[in-house]
């Protein structure tokens, strides 16, 4: 479907990036760390698609303080004073302490539950294809894509999901790619045009 940059489309997207629960490279469910990166880089490429809110969900109070202090740094701090652009982009985080928290905001922001997709490095049973959601999304069906931290969702977050997106291949063997990347890649799918 091709569409051009600024075109009147009724995009409803928010994003969600977990830390808990998520899972270690052993499979065990742990919670991870907010980093300063993944929230500059994926707010940023939020920001660039037209996402309506950034949910960071970690129920741990120093993570939420820390992510709280970012953001504000950026907002009404020196930095959003030095670079507007990345104020604009940080203004796009609200901070959560679980997953359901992220689809009440999402459900209330757009006056309807939205499909819930999770992103997951290995194929899984619910998969939908990028193309079917690309134009349910384009339509105006409002989203909420998951994202997780460390090695993935847990798996009890992936199976309580409308849906997974496939995963990212590329041309080797290697798939381990940081969760900011995905996100833009993710995104750039499911929302980018074709022409500027």
């Amino acid at each position: 479907m091709s569409r051009k940059a600024g075109a009147n489309c009724p995009i409803r997207v928010d994003i969600a990036l977990v830390h808990y629960p998520v899972i270690n490279r052993h499979g065990e469910i742990i919670g991870s760390a907010v980093t300063n990166l993944d929230l500059h880089d994926i707010a940023r490429a939020g920001k660039t698609y037209g996402v309506g809110t950034f949910w960071v969900v970690t129920p741990f109070a120093e993570q939420q303080l820390l992510a709280g202090q970012i953001v504000e740094h950026w907002i009404s701090g020196h930095g959003g004073r030095v670079n507007s652009d990345r104020g604009a982009a940080l203004s796009l985080i609200s901070v959560c302490s679980d997953l359901a928290e992220a689809v009440a905001g999402s459900t209330e922001r757009f006056g309807q539950t939205p499909l819930v997709l999770a992103t997951c490095a290995r194929m899984q049973r619910k998969t939908i294809p990028y193309e079917t959601i690309r134009e349910k999304v384009w339509r105006g069906q409002p989203l909420l894509l998951v994202f997780g931290t460390a090695w993935g969702l847990d798996p009890e977050v992936l199976g309580r999901a409308d849906g997974v997106l496939p995963p990212l291949c590329g041309m080797t063997d290697f798939n381990h790619l940081s969760v900011r990347s995905a996100a833009a890649i993710i995104l750039d799918r499911l929302l980018g045009v074709l022409e500027c």
